[in-house]
């Protein structure tokens, strides 16, 4: 993906860094998700859903705090505190601030060219979604 020509994303508003964000990490999930292997489109779109929900882009908030640097984490704090819509009904009101968060910080690093970050973020996020996804499941054997 090549950066796009905006001069300063700083400047932009978090909710249009969200935008942005929410795009490229849709884009990024589907891809690693494609390069897994060939697999029904339906069982791609499932996973996929995981991953970019709401809850799931909140459950990697607090993980994505202890690693980021101070900019960054600028950014994080712009974009949750960012005056937006009603979340969707499927949504808490914390879980969609939180995902706005990610999402601003996604499409700001994507803007900024800022790729291999990007790419670790990412990487952190799915390995967050996918631990949760896994301890749930062991729960559920459990009753």
């Amino acid at each position: 993906m090549e950066a796009v020509g905006i001069e300063n994303p700083k400047l932009l508003s978090p909710l249009n860094l969200a935008f942005v964000g929410d795009a490229v990490y849709e884009l990024m999930v589907r891809r690693r998700l494609v390069e897994g292997g060939s697999r029904p489109v339906s069982e791609l779109h499932a996973e996929a859903v995981r991953y970019v929900r709401a809850g799931a882009q909140s459950m990697c908030y607090e993980t994505l705090c202890a690693v980021l640097n101070e900019e960054e984490t600028a950014i994080l704090k712009r974009g949750r505190n960012a005056n937006s819509v009603r979340p969707p009904k499927s949504s808490t009101a914390i879980d969609y601030r939180r995902a706005t968060a990610v999402e601003a910080l996604l499409g700001y690093l994507f803007l900024c060219g800022e790729h291999e970050r990007l790419q670790q973020l990412v990487g952190l996020m799915m390995e967050t979604i996918r631990r949760q996804a896994e301890k749930m499941e062991v729960c559920e054997g459990e009753d």
